[in-house]
């Protein structure tokens, strides 16, 4: 019988999704079994990732008695998080993975953990930007896997491919419903941001990347009949410059507002809150946070057919969903949403999905795979 489990990933202060995915979990988790995280010492070299990787603003996705031990870069390290996460005597380990890089640190781990399950908890089993030797890492670190859980139909046929004989389980992705720190109101969510109350304004949120197609959004939106306001919200990078001329050539730059640069947890909820529609025109995905943030406001989604995105947007009921670089399409259904006048509808359909997208769902999985892996 499953009583003790120890969680392994980035928990609060360190920022971005999969932080605050983890917190929750563990949340859910104890609820049930006795929990224990462990998390990081030193998640990423600053040489790899430049930018500050913790946020200390707000400590509602903390998670008590976190055990930062685990220095992602220091194989002397690996061995002593190692035994210190045997003396815990777990009944299970479960591993956050979502990138090749940490392939030597958890070789280095689980290899001094045998004897105890571990399930890998894959965010992404293949990351979004493919690179050499990327599925030789993964397989040789995935193979440790007593078994795997994953969010989305691409991903299990991933693993599947790579490794055959281990077990994958399939859970869709839960709801960030954390951000609702407020319960703040679409009225005062707008006077925030100057916004005109009766204004259709539609939002991208996060990380701008040339896979998440933010350049196919900015195209579609210049033949819109509606023009709504487009909120650009989250980090360029180095690519802001690239996007700002693209948006000046569409001839919508009265119409878009950008919030570059990172987003502290406390600032998240104002543009959802504010939203009437939020947009992930992606050209490739496995599945998105970002789905799952605006469910968490009752917010309808566009979404393209990439990944496991058409399995948690039920098209023409909680959002649509268009093909992939189409943006004629992407169009179209940014202008019916406002021009049918379904907004209440889709948030109705939104909010009586949430059953499906909660995180006792997600905790149930994680027990009926660790009893038909210990049978």
């Amino acid at each position: 019988m499953l009583k003790k489990i120890v969680v392994i990933g980035p928990v609060y202060p360190y920022k971005g999704g999969i932080s605050h995915y983890t917190g929750l979990l563990v949340r859910a988790l104890r609820k049930k079994f006795e929990t224990v995280c462990y998390s990081y010492s030193m998640q990423y070299p600053k040489i790899l990732f430049k930018r500050e990787q913790r946020d200390y603003s707000n400590k509602s996705f903390m998670v008590e008695d976190t055990k930062y031990v685990i220095n992602t870069a220091n194989p002397f390290n690996w061995i002593s998080a190692a035994k210190k996460i045997r003396e815990e005597k777990a009944d299970l380990v479960i591993v956050s993975w979502w990138h090749p890089y940490f392939a030597p640190c958890y070789q280095g781990l689980t290899s001094h953990l045998k004897g105890t399950p571990i399930a890998f908890l894959c965010h992404n089993v293949l990351p979004h930007e493919r690179f050499v030797f990327d599925s030789a890492l993964t397989k040789a670190t995935l193979k440790r896997a007593s078994f795997a859980i994953v969010h989305s139909e691409g991903d299990k046929e991933d693993f599947i491919k790579l490794l055959p004989k281990i077990p994958v389980y399939k859970q869709v992705h839960p709801t960030y419903n954390a951000f609702k720190m407020k319960d703040m109101g679409r009225e005062e969510a707008r006077g925030l941001l100057s916004l005109d109350e009766k204004e259709p304004m539609i939002l991208f949120f996060g990380y701008v990347r040339k896979y998440k197609g933010l350049d196919l959004l900015i195209k579609a939106m210049k033949g819109s009949t509606v023009r709504p306001k487009l909120y650009i919200v989250g980090d360029f990078g180095s690519d802001k410059e690239e996007y700002t001329k693209l948006i000046e050539e569409n001839g919508i730059k009265d119409i878009v507002c950008i919030k570059d640069g990172y987003v502290p947890d406390t600032e998240v909820e104002q543009y959802f809150a504010a939203a009437d529609l939020c947009v992930c025109p992606y050209r490739s995905a496995t599945q998105s946070g970002i789905v799952q943030i605006a469910y968490g406001f009752g917010l309808p989604v566009i979404v393209t057919r990439v990944g496991g995105l058409p399995e948690v947007v039920d098209d023409n009921r909680t959002g649509y969903v268009v093909e992939p670089e189409d943006t004629e399409g992407l169009k179209s259904a940014i202008d019916l949403y406002f021009t049918e006048g379904r907004q209440e509808e889709f948030r109705n359909n939104v909010i009586a999905e949430s059953e499906r997208f909660s995180w006792d769902r997600m905790t149930e999985t994680v027990e009926k795979a660790y009893e038909e892996s210990i049978k």
